[in-house]
């Protein structure tokens, strides 16, 4: 294999293209980004960075030495819009093509809006831009914050407003945020953090729309009210970066489908990160990853395959993420189910510091800590025991 070409300048990206070297790819390497910055890292951006306290450069994933070394070929600012799985030719908008041997796709995912996003005042945050144009709008004055959505990026948003000073309301169409992840429980106790610290919290309640002309003034509730909003951000979920390969023969359903190695169905083509949906035979429907972590380990497995291929390799990576929220580390590893027993195993959840585990069939299946990082590494390797990397091949 003489090239590859990595579609989607993100961690999962950059880590695709750290993997190529390490694993000995010295041909030509281009990564391709829709954005215009070179990888950043993306959680900060709804914490320090919304607060001021880090600006865009403390964000860079890799330094100048670092840069030498990779010998990348960078395409930013243009986004890919279609690919030729013969030829493994991918088409950027702005009309040029891309040729090479092997493909990653790391094109990650990109946030839902609700119909009226264009008024003035209405976010989103999933990138750079998104979060340069937040921070714009949260400092005119002292406005007041909708969010909708309690989703963890939700509630790092709130977090931050409510740091700010600000009159901060959380709309949510469950009837309590994080329950499908968390379970009802321990989802009431991340509830009960909003209210801690003057975040008004409203569950149950579907949005109808938003209210304004050319700026936004509120949201519309279901039930007829109106939340007043200077500035309403929308953390309803995310849409896997997938459009761009309609009719190449890369299956898609709500990301790339790929078998365990990270390889979709056309030859020669790899998927990592936040677009990614493994499926395991006699499984269904797959799943899909949007953690740090994940887009830091899945790529190098994806590239040992494209390297080799052929299945070497499959992606055990058990699912972790942490969350800051009101001076509170939420962490979190595993897969809970609905009829998981929760333990509390140290500390008490009233006190918003404690570690639990959660058990099904008298084994550790997932583990939730708020301010507890010892206890939570400890717990997490009795579920990293279980699901250990593994080679299938030679």
């Amino acid at each position: 294999m003489r090239s590859v070409t990595v579609v989607g300048a993100s961690l999962a990206g950059l880590t695709a293209a750290r993997a190529l070297r390490d694993q000995g790819f010295d041909g030509r390497l281009t990564v391709v980004g829709a954005e215009r910055h070179r990888p950043y890292d993306r959680p900060p951006l709804s914490k320090d960075f919304l607060l001021g306290r880090t600006g865009a450069a403390d964000l860079a994933l890799h330094d100048d030495e670092e840069e030498a070394a990779l010998a990348i070929e960078w395409v930013l600012g243009r986004p890919a819009v279609a690919l030729d799985p013969r030829r493994r030719a991918v088409r950027l908008a702005d009309g040029r093509e891309i040729v090479s041997d092997g493909l990653v796709i790391a094109t990650g995912a990109a946030a839902r809006r609700l119909p009226g996003a264009d008024m003035a005042g209405v976010h989103t945050l999933r990138t750079l831009d998104d979060a340069e144009a937040l921070r714009a709008g949260l400092s005119r004055g002292r406005p007041s914050v909708v969010i909708v959505g309690g989703s963890f990026i939700g509630a790092e948003i709130a977090s931050s407003c409510a740091a700010l000073g600000l009159d901060v309301t959380v709309v949510e169409a469950a009837p309590l945020p994080l329950a499908p992840v968390l379970g009802t429980p321990m989802a009431r106790v991340c509830a009960g953090l909003h209210a801690d610290h003057g975040v008004r919290l409203m569950c149950g309640v579907q949005v109808a729309g938003l209210a304004g002309g050319s700026r936004v003034t509120g949201v519309r509730l279901a039930d007829g009210r109106v939340v007043r909003a200077d500035v309403v951000v929308m953390g309803v979920g995310v849409r896997p970066g997938t459009d761009w390969l309609a009719g190449s023969g890369v299956r898609t359903a709500d990301g790339v489908v790929c078998d365990p190695g990270c390889r979709t169905s056309v030859p020669g083509v790899v998927a990592a990160g936040d677009v990614a949906r493994l499926q395991w035979p006699g499984r269904s429907p797959g799943r899909r990853v949007e953690h740090w972590s994940n887009a830091t380990e899945q790529p190098v497995t994806a590239v040992r395959n494209l390297l080799a291929g052929a299945l070497v390799e499959e992606s055990r990576h058990v699912p972790y993420f942490w969350s800051d929220q009101y001076g509170v580390r939420l962490q979190f590893a595993g897969a809970a189910g609905p009829g998981d027993e929760v333990r509390v195993e140290e500390g008490d959840p009233r006190e918003r510091s404690f570690a639990a585990v959660y058990l099904r069939d008298g084994e550790v299946r997932a583990v939730l800590a708020m301010n507890r990082p010892r206890p939570f590494a400890r717990l997490r390797r009795r579920i990293s025991a279980r699901r250990p990397p593994v080679a299938v091949g030679t």
